[in-house]
Formats: C-alpha cells, sequence, structure tokens
C-alpha cells in the first residue's frame, strides 16, 4: 500500500512516461506486483484517455480485481468503453456478490448492458439478490460457496471442491445439506486435510453452527463475523435451507459504511453514499441544509431565554462575558456522554435496560468533573479576572453563581447525553441523531436557564 505521497507521485509520473514512450510490456511488468487496491487507487488519478489503456494492460483475474475496487464512476467509465467481449470476459471474471454491488450502483441502461452479456444462471441469481431489502443479509451474500452432502467421503468431497472450486469466493469452509438444502452442519477445509480418504463426512462435519436469515439486517451480521472472528457465514431462508454465504470482505465494507453513516449523523448531515470529493456542491448542501435549519430555529429558544433575563443581565453586566464559557462546556460535557453511548449502542455494549446503570454512572462521573471545573475555574475568577486584570466587578458572589452554574451545567449535560441516545433507540430512531448538535442545542437553554436562577438567588437580581 501507497503511504508516502512523494511514492504515489513517482509511481504516476513513471506510468507516464512509459505511455508516452508507449512501453506497454514494461508498463505491464511494472503494475503486476502490486496489489488490486494499490492499482486501483493509481486508477483513480488517471484521466479518461489514460485509465483504459492502463486496465486493458492487466491479466483477466487482476483485472477483474481491480475493476471491483474502483469507485462507481471509473466502473461506468470502463464499461462504456468496453466492447462487448471486454465486458464479458470482466464478468465472468468477478465474484457474483460483487457482480451485484456493481449493478445496484450502475445506471439503468448499462445495468441492461450488464444483464445481457451476464450468463442466464448468473443473471437469475442477480434478480434473486436485488429482491432482497437493501439493508438485509440477503442483499449482501453470495451464492458462490461449496455445498456437501453427508454421506459423501472425504475423497468425495476434495474431488468436488477441486471441480467446482476455482469458482466458488471461498473454499476455506463448506456446508453440508441434506435433499431439501437444509443446512445440516460445515467444516473446515483443515479438517477435510487432516481426516482419512474414507471418513464419512456426516461423522466430521460440524453440527453445531451460527447461521443468520436473509431479511437479518446486515450491521447485525457484519457484528457477528466480527465477535466470531468467522470468514464467513451461512445465511438461510426462512425454511432454514441454504441460500447464501456472507464473507468478512463484505461485511467490512458493510461496517464502513455504517460508521461513515452514523458520523454524518453526529455531525447533523443526511447520509450520502459518496466519497466527499465525488460529491457535488448542490448534493453536499442538500445534505447539510436541512439540519442547519432545524437548528437554527431551535436555538432561538436560547435567544428568548436571553431576552426574557435582560433586567438581570443589566443589573450585573458582568454575567453576560461567562455565558459563551457555560454554555461552550454544557454542550462539550454533553457530546462527551452522546458519543460514548452511541458507541456502546453500535457495539451492542449497552441495552435500554442499562438506563439507570448509564444515569447512575454518568452523575458520579459529571460531579467529580463539574466539581473539578469549578474549582479550576474559582481560582481563574479570582486570580486572573479579579486580581491580574483587575475587575472589581468580580466578587466572589459572582464568581459562586459561575461555579455553581458550572456544576449543574454539567450534571444536566452529562445526564441528557447518556439519556437521549437510549431513549431514540427504544422508540425507533437511529441514536446517531441524538449526538453534539441537537444535545449541545438543548443544553446551552439549560444551562442558561440554571445560570439565571443561580443568579437570582445569590445575587438578588
Amino acid at each position: 500500500m501507497f503511504e508516502l505521497e512523494n511514492e504515489r507521485t513517482e509511481l504516476l509520473e513513471q506510468i507516464e512516461e512509459l505511455i508516452q514512450r508507449k512501453r506497454y510490456a514494461q508498463l505491464r511488468d511494472m503494475l503486476l506486483p502490486l496489489e488490486a487496491a494499490d492499482i486501483a487507487s493509481i486508477c483513480a488519478d488517471l484521466d479518461e484517455e489514460r485509465l483504459p489503456l492502463v486496465f486493458r494492460l492487466l491479466p483477466k483475474e487482476l483485472a477483474a480485481e481491480v475493476f471491483v475496487e474502483l469507485d462507481s464512476d471509473e466502473q461506468e467509465m470502463l464499461i462504456r468503453g468496453f466492447s462487448n467481449t471486454e465486458l464479458k470476459e470482466v464478468l465472468d471474471e468477478l465474484y457474483l456478490d460483487d457482480t451485484v454491488d456493481i449493478v445496484e450502483e450502475m445506471p439503468a441502461n448499462v445495468v441492461k448492458r450488464i444483464l445481457k452479456h451476464s450468463d442466464p444462471e448468473t443473471r437469475k441469481s442477480i434478480n434473486e439478490i436485488l429482491k432482497y431489502p437493501d439493508d438485509s443479509a440477503g442483499s449482501i451474500m453470495t451464492t458462490e460457496f461449496v455445498d456437501l452432502r453427508e454421506t459423501m467421503t472425504v475423497e468425495d468431497a476434495l474431488k468436488r471442491i477441486r471441480r467446482t472450486g476455482p469458482d466458488k469466493e471461498t473454499i476455506n469452509i463448506c456446508y453440508v445439506i441434506d435433499d431439501r438444502r437444509h443446512l445440516i452442519g460445515l467444516l473446515s477445509i483443515r479438517t477435510l486435510l487432516l481426516a482419512e480418504d474414507d471418513d464419512i463426512i456426516g461423522d466430521i462435519m460440524e453440527r453445531n453452527f451460527i447461521a443468520v436469515q436473509t431479511l437479518d439486517d446486515q450491521e447485525a451480521v457484519a457484528r457477528a463475523l466480527s465477535k466470531y472472528d468467522f470468514l464467513a457465514l451461512p445465511v438461510v431462508d426462512t425454511e432454514e435451507r441454504l441460500v447464501g454465504i456472507v464473507t468478512v470482505d463484505d461485511a467490512m465494507d458493510v461496517l464502513q459504511e455504517e460508521v461513515t453513516e452514523d458520523i454524518e449523523k453526529m455531525a447533523a448531515i443526511l447520509p450520502s453514499d459518496k466519497p466527499y470529493l465525488k460529491t457535488s456542491t448542490l448534493e453536499t448542501y442538500k445534505a447539510r441544509i436541512p439540519w442547519l435549519l432545524l437548528l437554527m430555529i431551535s436555538a432561538t429558544f436560547t435567544g428568548q431565554i436571553i431576552s426574557s433575563f435582560e433586567d438581570a443581565l443589566a443589573a450585573a453586566t458582568i454575567l453576560t462575558a461567562y455565558i459563551p464559557m457555560l454554555m461552550d462546556t454544557g454542550g462539550n460535557c454533553g457530546s462527551q456522554a452522546s458519543v460514548t453511548v452511541i458507541r456502546g449502542i453500535s457495539l451492542n455494549e449497552i441495552e435500554f435496560s442499562d438506563i439507570f446503570r448509564v444515569i447512575w454512572k454518568e452523575i458520579r462521573v459529571a460531579v467529580v468533573c463539574g466539581a473539578t471545573l469549578a474549582a479550576a475555574n474559582f481560582v481563574k475568577l479570582m486570580l486572573v479576572d479579579r486580581l491580574l486584570f483587575h475587575n472589581a466587578a468580580m466578587t466572589i458572589p459572582v464568581a459562586a453563581v459561575i461555579c455553581c452554574t458550572m456544576v449543574c451545567t454539567v450534571l444536566c449535560a452529562k445526564l441528557v447525553g447518556c439519556s437521549l441516545p437510549l431513549l431514540a433507540k427504544k422508540i425507533g430512531f437511529d441514536p446517531a441523531v441524538m449526538a453534539s448538535p441537537f444535545i449541545t442545542t438543548i443544553v446551552d437553554a439549560l444551562s442558561l436557564l440554571i445560570y439565571f436562577r443561580f443568579a437570582t438567588l445569590l445575587l438578588g437580581i
């Protein structure tokens, strides 16, 4: 992998030089030792004239691997430039789940061409997978796996693997089915290789296995693969018939997409399935403006609170200077709690039934954090604001108002930050929505109410 930018730049310059000098054989030899993902990364920086040329220099198998790693824009450009023969050669080398992913990303006219040049069996499998909901296990599974019968001997099983294995996405795990294609067991290639030739599959297979159903959430499937360190998970239908497998590479893609979506929601942005640099200005605007408008309108409540306490601020104008600090501190504390809880929810470490344990923990954390911040703030107010800057308006009662508000604001922020994501999850909303911007708006209003309440009590205004 090219980690250094100068190494990548140097390679691109060499490719450009070889193309200009028409040293195609030398260029091909230079690309062959590279990984498919690295070649795809290089291809992303090539223009529309260079990309097809470099792609056609690659052997069929490597070209297919590179094609899968390319962005949808580059894939579409290549497909439009392929002859029918070239397109069929690439499609024949692709695994079924990769073909499905490409079909989902392409415009209708390109999809028609892909399906037209796919063999009937592949076309049928593609259409079956496309029928499943987008976020389901069925939508990310592949039907290319090795199935065995329990009555087979190890010798028979190995012969079947040698005969059908080259067309399968993985042969590390084989799945044992009965006459009705019900999944009854599985075994690893390691078990097969270490067994005797005349051993019966039914005697050596693992009968205790974990399987998922076609309509299970794809994120849950991906987390199951991560939890159990599996390379693949079998997918069964409602009648427990084996219909496909989900491999670890597809699970990693799902987790990356889900994490990206959560981050965008936590930043008050509508999720997008395109990379940042591939997203137009208008699309970026549409993704951001709804939440910005909502948060702007909700922030007017903060203005209303300040307006209602104009007399108090007029009587003690020094209080105005510390409003931003209190609001920012509250927002930061709420964000810390919410992000921690949202992460725990996404990893299935925290359930709604844990809400009281979470609240009790955050109360203890808030008391310690609030006391520490208040003590540090009191020292700063007395030494810096009063003595160093000679601010006579900074009296001990004023400092007490600020410090007491600090403690209560931190406590409220932590409680809001930890409880809202759990409540959102309970009623069916995405917890990531209850992240920094939303919680900050709530905490800002609460901190002002607390601030002016203490000012009224302690300063008598």
